[in-house]
């Protein structure tokens, strides 16, 4: 039997499914090398990436404020799904003009490329960085000219008899679909195309499973890796620390439940081998550290709440955890600081850049180059092998994940990353406070009704947490025993709940004397204000 040439229809379906699993190839491909290099970007992250870095501020404020730590999600799968809806476009083109369909999608590969090309992580060279997105060009076009072999001819072929040919679904039995025996010379060649599905399904597959389970030269490190005890430990955590309300926050927050956000697609995979830290500037010695240096320095321990400044007013931009690392402060003494300096200018390991006032750092409190984060090596996502922690200043202006360079400098002389799209140079983390239960909307029963939460104002500390029902007059919360003014106070108020429903306010006092404006602002430019309110009804 003679094979004909698939009519319009099917042509459609088989050019997009070939386009897609061309590209699913060339990316899982991409996957593959990535866990191969170790700490390359792949094709796909590298584009989100400098999508990430020409989003426009207020974009991305908006991206943290509705989607909060799922933002880098939805962005990689927008990205994907643009990505899809060009291959399949491509794949149809293929068949009325395959020199076309195959420039395309080398055009396609080298947006890959440059925006590879592009990133500033210094995991690894450049050609490391760019063998990802090579491969992922590499195998696109390759499988797609496997795809689409003789695809220009047959489409060119008789029009009279592709119009003879009823539209048929692609999984009905006939003659032009594939189960035929033979090719015409001019016919589509089914056994190459299912063979090329068959082998871009596999390499897509296994580019997924790798990147799933591929254990990066950081990850082996970090598993590895054992932390010496602390020169100076923090104070034992003991039951007065805490209070037991059910659905309050834990006191210390699980590493694997703190928040994340930054601007990496991918995180930058360093193994301590590779690490330095280079301090320089207005200093009158430059230093640069290694891992171990940093590990053989005295140690100290302390129990630190980090708040992100796009943290709305009760949000969950915030954790409590235990930190080991070198305080910054030893580290500038070392150096010799000029006069002249009012800032510091940190650089992770892919290019962000933090502003740090120097007085933060020198100032006694406990600003560190963390390494460990409760009792264990820093998780990669939160900045292994090291990260800055500096209590009382917000995560933009302090937390550099990765970091890899100080520059001792003034402020008058750069702007950091955040800085340049419109948020404060300087932003010390303004008092909050925060109900955890009942949660909003909640429906409890009257009498008495556990009202809870926690309270925060690093590097100065709570005094008082006051709580207030619809609108009345304030109550005083009682508070868990200080463990750190760095850290977290958790609250609980006995609220005698009458039937109906209700309105509830918190505030709380910091040592200083200060109390929480019900003055409602926005995150943007240096930190939200205003009492968080949650309604519940009593039955």
């Amino acid at each position: 039997m003679t094979a004909r040439a698939p009519h319009a229809q099917s042509r459609s379906k088989l050019g997009a499914t070939a386009g897609l699993l061309s590209a699913a190839g060339g990316v899982g491909a991409s996957s593959v090398v990535g866990v191969l290099v170790g700490g390359a970007p792949t094709a796909i992250t590298a584009v989100g990436s400098r999508v990430v870095d020409a989003t426009p501020g207020g974009l991305k404020d908006w991206a943290v404020r509705t989607l909060g730590t799922y933002d880098k999600p939805v962005l990689l799968l927008g990205v994907y799904t643009i990505l899809a809806v060009i291959a399949c476009l491509i794949g149809i083109c293929a068949w009325y003009s395959r020199p076309l369909a195959l420039a395309l999608t080398v055009l396609l590969g080298l947006v890959g490329v440059v925006a590879a090309y592009a990133d500033p992580t210094k995991v690894v060279g450049a050609s490391g960085r760019l063998a990802p997105a090579l491969t992922a060009l590499v195998v696109s076009v390759a499988l797609l000219g496997w795809f689409s072999r003789g695809w220009d001819r047959v489409a060119a072929s008789d029009p009279r008899a592709v119009a003879r040919s009823a539209p048929r679904a692609l999984d009905q039995p006939t003659d032009d679909l594939p189960g035929s025996t033979a090719v015409a010379p001019d016919g589509f060649d089914r056994r190459a195309f299912l063979a090329a599905a068959v082998v871009s399904g596999a390499v897509a597959t296994t580019g997924l499973v790798a990147s799933q389970i591929g254990a990066s030269p950081a990850a082996k490190s970090r598993a590895a890796l054992r932390l010496p005890r602390p020169t100076s430990p923090a104070p034992p955590l003991t039951a007065s620390n805490t209070l037991h309300v059910g659905g309050l926050t834990p006191y210390i927050t699980d590493s694997a439940n703190f928040y994340r956000v930054d601007t990496a697609l991918s995180v930058p995979q360093v193994a301590p081998s590779d690490w330095s830290l280079r301090i320089h500037g207005l200093v009158d010695n430059e230093l640069t550290l290694s891992f171990q240096d940093l590990v053989n320095m005295p140690l100290v321990e302390r129990v630190v709440t980090l708040t992100c400044v796009s943290n709305e007013v009760g949000g969950n931009l915030a954790g409590n955890a235990r930190w080991l690392g070198v305080k910054v402060s030893d580290l500038l003494k070392r150096v010799g600081v000029s006069p002249d300096a009012d800032a510091v200018k940190s650089t992770s390991v892919d290019g962000f850049t933090v502003g740090t006032p120097l007085a933060a750092l020198t100032d006694g409190r406990d600003a560190m180059i963390a390494i460990g984060m409760n009792g264990k090596p820093l998780p990669i996502d939160h900045g292994f092998p090291a990260r800055m922690v500096v209590p009382g200043l917000y995560g933009y202006v302090s937390a550099t994940k990765g970091i890899v360079d100080m520059e001792v400098t003034k402020f008058a002389d750069f702007t950091a990353y955040w800085s340049d799209r419109g948020w404060a140079q300087q932003a010390p983390i303004k008092t909050a406070s925060r109900i955890d239960v009942p949660s909003p909307f909640a429906q409890v029963k009257a009498g008495k009704v556990a009202v809870a939460g926690v309270a925060w104002a690093q590097d100065t500390g709570i005094s008082a947490v006051e709580v207030r029902v619809d609108g009345g007059s304030w109550h005083r919360a009682r508070l868990a025993q200080e463990h750190s003014i760095d850290a977290w106070r958790q609250w609980v108020y006995e609220w005698n709940a009458t039937v109906g429903p209700h309105e509830l306010q918190v505030r709380a006092t910091d040592k200083s004397g200060y109390t929480q404006t019900s003055r409602r602002v926005p995150p943007r430019p240096n930190g939200a204000t205003g009492w968080h309110t949650t309604n519940v009804t009593v039955a």
